[in-house]
């Protein structure tokens, strides 16, 4: 039996360890055990996948979307566009629901961070359509939110976190422990 599960880790173990910087332009991010990625997926709702409880579109923007890569049906998990924000990899993939496409970005995977297959989305293509940079959150977002126009980062001005603050508060343990918080720090 250890003959064969050491069988097994040998063939399976190529797969583990792809590389599918081939081709990439994704810029680095200079973070911690990034590496460029570019591969061809079918962009899938994530909790349609694991369990079964699909949606229409993907969800419409309301659950996270992932990456079944082609090669290996690996799934990926996009956690950010090309913006600074660690937001937008779901509003990017959105239009492509159930579609199979390529995208160029970078990947992270490290055993000791525990990260595996998450993607940072840089770049999209969908059959013989030129590149798209996976840069649009920002102006979807403003698009969503008119309201909200002013200076300052979007998170500051988003009613949904101006909502979560205002019952819950900064600190998320709620009014009187912000209260506190103030009184004993400032």
């Amino acid at each position: 039996m250890r003959n064969l599960i050491f069988i097994f880790a040998l063939i399976a173990s190529p797969l583990t360890a792809q590389d599918f910087s081939e081709g990439s332009e994704a810029k680095t991010w200079n973070l911690y055990a990034e590496v460029p990625a570019r591969f061809e997926a079918k962009v899938v709702d994530v909790l349609c996948e694991l369990t079964g409880d699909c949606a229409d579109d993907c969800g419409a923007g309301a659950r996270q979307l992932g990456l079944v890569r082609s090669v290996d049906n690996v799934m990926v998990l996009p956690m950010k566009n090309s913006q600074p924000a660690f937001t937008g990899a779901a509003e990017e993939l959105a239009p492509f629901c159930n579609q199979v496409i390529e995208v160029d970005g970078l990947m992270i995977e490290d055993e000791d961070l525990g990260a595996s297959n998450i993607y940072l989305v840089q770049r999209i293509k969908a059959g013989d359509a030129d590149w798209i940079k996976a840069n649009t959150w920002t102006k979807k977002w403003a698009q969503k939110y008119p309201e909200a126009k002013g200076k300052g980062p979007w998170f500051r001005r988003d009613p949904r976190v101006k909502d979560v603050i205002a019952s819950e508060g900064y600190l998320g343990l709620g009014l009187e422990a912000d209260e506190t918080y103030a009184e004993e720090n400032f």
